[in-house]
């Protein structure tokens, strides 16, 4: 049998595996490869490549390798913990700092417990011990984690529309990790663990250099974000997503929506009290794509103006260099996401005009004709009017380098879901907005899921250079992760997702949200859900962008 790995055109015996393959393409490490990806599809290693195949390694340096990695050592530690502590229940709660953020209920922590579960760890990835692969019915299975004491895999199994399920074993351990595994715990023997309470930092590999772990330092106002969430997910008893799929089985999905915009409004609220008590004057909001940026700046006018308060919104796009005089990057493309896109001399001295009480010719940048204009807008404040401003770069300093700190109110926005498939399996808040994204890209900017796939690793390239680094510098924090969304998006993002071709290169990612979804209850609910919700930014009916029409 003839195929390709890697750009190395191997002959194997009929009957050999992918991981058969590996040990030819990469004698001197063949461990380095988690995984197989063929067309848009991810195989694990046991699996048998095909005639006249073309096969790509995963590794760490991959976005779906990295989630086998992550997978593996997160099989590895739950082992080690059920090992140590066996009555104790662990909850893999978020990613933050190429690591991953775990509780633990039933202990107290301390140093010398981490170092007790770091050994156990390394004394189970030194065996090697496999990880063995199963096909259950859906009753063995249901069995399996009642007897087990798991009810939460238990109920969401309830929910999957197929029969069958891929588990794996790790000693006397059973797991369902929505993944391939690598062979053997073997394959993922660099990581770290922090003290970080109430609970635990598992750090991966560092992406710049794999061979040792990811440097931690804590990010406390991100941190205390998700346990907010997390606090009021456990208060609404809606943890899981079998908590989710419950509540539109029973029929009480639409108070939880109340509920949930409710939360929202008061924390919208407590931002501007926040602000209004600051002496600041310049609003400044940023967060990855699709986090509701738009929609939050409106609802946060609207809560300035029940205080007394005028606040004006000042647009960055207008401030865009023509794109005729931008520098090109090596590759001879324009990088539109640079802070250098933006005249930031002639940003920053008309706002220091602006707060000083002078009239201001704001710009007008066209982006048909990709240059700015000769017509300018009108623009006079009065003594403390707010000025609000939204946009990539709004949590750099170097955008907004001529106002003092002091006159500045810095807002961070995303959507930092704290719903989890399982207690052991997170749902990625990446996952969750790309869902947004495509929704709202296929509605209201004529763009495919395709396309709106394709650009995704340069979004998410960019959320790394430009934002993210900026995210613990801001005043405040506001989660626009709504718990229930899950069950609203499906309806309009599956559809979409199922008639992507596999033979597409990021077929991978879709068939990960497919997976995902699967488990995920649909809910026809949109009557419910407020006009001004964040929500509607994707799906629609939105009343802010009623008024721009």
């Amino acid at each position: 049998m003839r195929f390709t790995l890697d750009s190395h055109e191997l002959s194997l015996e009929e009957g050999a595996t992918y991981l058969d393959a590996t040990r030819l393409v990469y004698p001197e490490n063949p461990r380095r490869v988690l995984g197989i990806r063929v067309k848009g599809m991810s195989l694990p290693l046991d699996e048998k490549p095909r005639e006249g195949e073309q096969a790509a390694s995963l590794t760490v340096d991959t976005e779906e390798g990295r989630r086998i990695y992550e997978r593996s050592l997160r099989f590895v530690m739950l082992y080690a913990m059920k090992r140590l502590y066996p009555s104790v229940r662990v909850r893999v709660e978020n990613s933050t700092q190429h690591g991953v953020y775990i509780t633990v209920e039933g202990m107290t922590l301390t140093t010398s417990a981490i170092e007790m579960i770091d050994r156990e760890m390394r004394h189970i990835i030194a065996e090697d011990m496999p990880y063995e692969r199963f096909v259950m019915t859906r009753e063995d299975a249901q069995k399996l984690y009642r007897d087990a004491g798991e009810p939460d895999k238990m109920r969401l199994l309830e929910y999957r529309p197929f029969d069958y399920f891929t588990i794996y074993r790790l000693g006397d351990m059973y797991e369902y990790f929505y993944g391939e595994m690598p062979p053997s715990t073997g394959y993922a023997g660099v990581f770290a663990l922090y003290m970080c309470l109430p609970g635990i930092q598992l750090q991966l590999p560092d992406p710049e250099d794999p061979s040792r772990e990811s440097p931690f330092s804590d990010s406390p106002k991100l941190r205390q974000t998700f346990a907010e969430s997390s606090n009021w997910a456990r208060i609404l008893d809606c943890d899981n997503i079998s908590d989710l799929n419950d509540m539109i089985r029973k029929r009480r999905l639409r108070e939880f929506i109340r509920v949930n915009e409710a939360l929202h409004e008061k924390s919208i609220s407590d931002i501007a009290d926040k602000f209004t008590s600051s002496g600041a004057q310049v609003i400044l909001i940023a967060g990855p794509s699709s986090s509701g940026k738009t929609t939050f700046a409106h609802r946060l006018m609207i809560q300035l103006k029940v205080r007394g308060l005028k606040p004006v919104k000042i647009s960055l796009d207008d401030y865009y260099i023509d794109r005729d005089k931008l520098p090109l990057e090596p590759d001879g493309t324009h990088d539109l996401e640079k802070l250098e896109t933006l005249d930031i001399r002639l940003f920053n001295d008309q706002l220091v005009a602006l707060l000083q009480g002078e009239l201001v010719e704001l710009p007008i940048y066209d982006f048909t004709l990709q240059k700015r204009v000769e017509k300018t807008h009108s623009l006079k404040l009065a003594p403390g009017q707010p000025i609000v401003i939204e946009g990539i770069h709004a949590l750099n300093d170097r955008l907004t380098c001529a106002i003092p700190r002091h006159k500045k109110f810095l807002i961070y926005i995303s959507a930092l879901t704290t719903l989890n498939m399982d207690d052991h399996n997170r749902i990625r808040t990446t996952d969750f907005r790309l869902l947004r994204r495509m929704v709202r890209d296929h509605h209201f900017r004529n763009t495919t899921p395709d396309e709106t796939l394709k650009m995704w690793d340069s979004v998410r390239n960019g959320e790394r250079k430009y934002i993210l680094p900026y995210q613990e510098s801001c005043d405040v924090m506001f989660n626009s992760t709504l718990h229930y969304e899950a069950a609203v998006l499906k309806k309009y993002a599956y559809p979409m997702l199922c008639e992507t071709s596999p033979d597409e290169p990021y077929y991978t990612r879709v068939h990960r949200l497919i997976k995902f979804l699967n488990y995920v209850q649909s809910a026809d609910v949109e009557d419910e859900i407020p006009v001004n919700s964040i929500l509607r930014e994707f799906i629609g009916g939105c009343c802010f962008y009623y008024e721009d029409d």
